[in-house]
């Protein structure tokens, strides 16, 4: 059985995720740039065995292209007065996303078509991007839109875009097999919670806890990546490898509030990641939000594509475009993300890994029911509902021929996998029940 999460500290797990998420929320994340490269190397702080991949402008992978790097140094608004009235300084969604430089005065009217903002949710700063069609542009709040009185205004962006390279993270972590677990998160949007930081810190949370596992089934192929190009970057260069050895994997994205548990299955939608992910979920929260594959829209979206076919699932809490504050500046911590949801989105997955690490084929080793009383594993007084509490045990016990899985038992008999762990061990430990052999995770 794998050991808990051992935090820096005495702090948990969620406590942990909300720190790291502190750190990175101020740096300005881009598809490339200096805000990815910050992020991973704080990242690789706490993985030091993270390679970090550096992919030209200009790269062709598949049918995308590797998008020149964007660098930025400073913008804003002003007006005649000289008064900023926006400025990334103060929120760096302020700015479109790969904006081009500029720096010229506008009238007001004039302005208008260089700025973004939200009408349905008047205070927020909508999160906007431009990274295959170049133009410029700031966005702000509806409310403040509205403030900005008639006149003339200079518009300065101090940025560059021009051939640089793409970066990604990627850790390696083997175990007795081959066979690999993926797990993929994206870093490169700026300053928002649930979908974008709580996907990288629960995915180093995780990192860290395999690590100091003292033996692992399965090796795992851990990515921090920019969201699609980056995918399809490490798709181009690596989808060989991954076809061959990947069994299972998990695109982490949206796991920090505490709203709701969510899931998306891969396209084949029946994969050891789905299987695993749902029955996790449904002993989590059994009212965990399902969507199907026609709700996708991140990461997924490649790892599972024609000619990908990677059985990548999604665990979530509020899915992506699925809550209000959404690619919106009211996408805070501490406000949507919190140390408590970030916990309850890491035991989700690290439950969903267990079971893929844990699974085995028991074979009870007696004819009839073992006498499990004299090991006091059983009521040694017999009454009208005395053996409702092992109730579960004998259940399990029943089905423990050699050829069933304990997942597949779990499910059967309606019993969290977890809890069949815990039931299986003294019976391990007392040979009353072996492992026999077989390829666990085919069987899911």
């Amino acid at each position: 059985m794998l050991s808990d999460f051992k935090a820096p500290g005495n702090a948990s797990v969620g406590e942990w995720c909300f720190s790291l998420a502190e750190e990175l929320w101020p740096i300005n994340r881009s598809l490339t740039g200096e805000g990815v490269r910050t992020t991973l190397a704080r990242i690789k702080d706490e993985l030091p065995a993270l390679a970090v991949h550096e992919v030209p402008s200009g790269t062709a992978a598949f049918d995308w292209v590797v998008p020149d790097e964007w660098t930025v140094r400073g913008a804003f608004i002003e007006d005649e007065t000289g008064n900023r009235v926006v400025d990334f300084q103060d929120n760096n969604l302020h700015l479109l996303g790969y904006s081009e430089p500029v720096d010229k005065w506008l009238d007001l009217e004039e302005l208008q078509s260089h700025l973004y903002s939200q009408p349905d949710q008047p205070e927020a700063i909508p999160y906007v991007t431009s990274y295959y069609k170049r133009r410029w542009g700031f966005c702000l709040s509806e409310q403040q839109r509205h403030s900005l009185p008639p006149g003339r205004y200079r518009a300065f962006i101090d940025a560059d875009l021009k051939p640089g390279v793409l970066n990604y993270g990627e850790l390696l972590i083997p175990g007795e097999t081959g066979k690999q677990i993926f797990l993929s998160t994206y870093v490169c949007h700026p300053s928002m919670a649930n979908n974008e930081l709580s996907g990288p810190v629960v995915t180093t949370a995780i990192a860290k806890w395999l690590l100091a596992q003292p033996a692992l089934r399965y090796s795992y192929r851990i990515v921090f990546i920019p969201e699609t190009i980056g995918s399809i970057v490490y798709l181009s260069r690596n989808l060989d490898e991954l076809r061959s050895r990947v069994f299972a994997g998990f695109n982490v994205s949206c796991i920090g509030d505490d709203r709701c548990y969510s899931f998306l299955p891969s396209r084949a939608g029946n994969t050891p990641a789905d299987v695993v992910a749902q029955h996790v979920l449904k002993h989590i929260d059994p009212d965990y939000k399902r969507y199907t594959w026609l709700d996708r829209g991140s990461d997924e979206r490649q790892y599972c594509a024609p000619g990908a076919d990677l059985p990548v699932a999604t665990i979530m809490r509020s899915k992506y475009g699925q809550y209000p504050e959404y690619h919106t500046s009211l996408d805070r911590l501490g406000t949507v993300v919190t140390a408590q949801g970030l916990a309850g989105g890491f035991g989700a997955l690290r439950a969903a890994l267990s079971v893929l690490e844990n699974d085995f084929v028991p074979l009870v080793t007696t004819t009839g029911e073992p006498q499990l009383g004299k090991r006091g594993l059983y009521p040694d007084l017999s009454q009208k509902g005395s053996g409702n509490s092992v109730r579960d045990m004998m259940n399990m016990i029943s089905y423990c021929d050699g050829t069933r899985t304990l997942f597949q038992i779990a499910e059967t008999i309606d019993v969290s996998f977890g809890r069949l762990l815990e039931l299986a061990a003294p019976l391990l430990q007392e040979g009353l029940l072996i492992s026999a052999v077989g390829e666990t995770a085919e069987r899911l």
